[in-house]
């Protein structure tokens, strides 16, 4: 298997991106690694191993640029990880980069999978009850109920071949539990999943989202952005204030040597990196969307990802669903 990684892009990079595909490359040792760089970080990297190689690119996508600058960048970092896949160089693409970068450099290279209106850009969440998926987080502002369809149909194939879930649960983010509750948009919506074939459970409000009470959460990407944002800062700021409690004086710090695993444990759990990223759904390939700040052990997990994506005909099997639910409608 082979994977390319956009080396440029994100917070950390390309240090994060460099290290975390060397860890993945020691363990992975019969798939290889494409690197896509600028020319002078590949001269700064020191000996690589047989199965890592490196691709030069001219230019980065940045964080604030715009997506339509992107076909005037084809030398960029992400467009030519992702045109590898496209050429068949490689098998899925990795990057921390630009999400609209990406997203739109999968679109124009890759495609979208037949059927589908819009991708999706899911999150991964860690809640009280494990691993659950969020979509839309970005991509799309404005929606149609029959788009939100197509989510949590691509939400639940997540689901089942990429979480082991079987047939998961699917929840709509509203301001309200009652099935009359929420815009025009969702409570369309509530009425075209409830008739799909899903395990529709109905609405879910912002509130429980960290409960976990779901398997996939589907929204517009607006509403989606807004929550996931909400929570990382949410999670920041009360680690921050915990942390100052906790050092305040004496004996808040030997209190706080009582319950540091404890602690420890509760970070882990809600610490994003564990999961790595996410697939775009809806695309004809394998496009891996990492947080901006990830570091090594998330871009190493977000490959492992990839290589799960791949072996489980991932794409292929949210093509089916995609087709089955269009049919039906």
């Amino acid at each position: 298997m082979r994977f390319a990684i956009d080396a440029m892009g994100g917070d950390h990079a390309p240090q994060a991106l460099l290290e975390g595909t060397l860890t993945a490359a020691a363990a992975m040792t019969a798939d290889e690694f494409l690197l896509v760089a600028m020319p002078e970080t590949i001269q700064a990297i020191p000996a690589l191993p047989a199965n890592v190689q490196t691709r030069p690119c001219g230019s980065v996508m940045g964080m604030d640029e715009s997506v339509e600058s992107l076909v005037q960048k084809k030398d960029s970092s992400i467009w030519i990880a992702t045109d590898l896949v496209k050429k068949g160089e490689a098998d899925a693409v990795i990057s921390a980069g630009s999400t609209a970068a990406q997203m739109a450099a999968a679109t124009l290279l890759l495609g979208r999978l037949k059927g589908v209106t819009r991708p999706a850009i899911a999150t991964v969440l860690p809640t009280l009850s494990g691993a659950r998926l969020l979509l839309d987080v970005g991509a799309n502002a404005d929606c149609t109920p029959e788009m939100l369809l197509q989510f949590a149909e691509m939400g639940a194939v997540y689901a089942e071949q990429l979480q082991g879930v079987s047939k998961p649960r699917i929840a709509l983010l509203s301001n309200g539990t009652e099935a009359h509750k929420g815009n025009k948009l969702t409570q369309a919506a509530y009425a075209l999943i409830k008739e799909s074939g899903l395990h529709f459970i109905g609405n879910r409000e912002g509130r429980d989202i960290l409960f976990g009470d779901y398997d996939v959460i589907v929204c517009d990407g607006m509403s989606g952005n807004i929550a996931i944002k909400s929570i990382e800062g949410t999670v920041a700021a009360l680690m921050s204030m915990i942390k100052h409690e906790l050092t305040a004086n004496f004996k808040s710090k030997l209190g706080a040597a009582l319950i540091r695993d404890g602690m420890y444990r509760v970070k882990a759990a809600l610490d994003y990196q564990e999961y790595g990223g996410a697939p775009l759904l809806g695309i004809k390939g394998v496009s891996i969307v990492c947080h901006g700040s990830s570091e090594a052990r998330a871009i190493t997990n977000a490959i492992r990802l990839a290589e799960r994506c791949v072996k489980s005909e991932f794409v292929e099997k949210t093509a089916a669903a995609v087709r089955t639910v269009t049919a039906e409608g």
